[in-house]
């Protein structure tokens, strides 16, 4: 399971899944928000499950 996941693109994973992840604590407070997990935690790992199946890959890395 290698990195498919560049930085830039792990950036805005980052920035999406906090402000998903706040929506449920201010604003309209809806349990959805609870899917930037999902961004939140393919940015940490580096590897997007999505990203192999379409067989995409942005990290420069190989």
């Amino acid at each position: 399971m290698g990195k498919n996941v560049g930085t830039i693109d792990r950036a805005v994973r980052i920035i999406a899944g906090v402000v998903l992840i706040a929506l449920v604590f201010v604003g309209p407070q809806t349990p959805w928000g609870w899917i930037g997990i999902i961004p939140l935690a393919t940015a940490l790992i580096g590897w997007c499950p999505a990203y192999r199946l379409l067989g995409l890959n942005t990290c420069p890395m190989k």
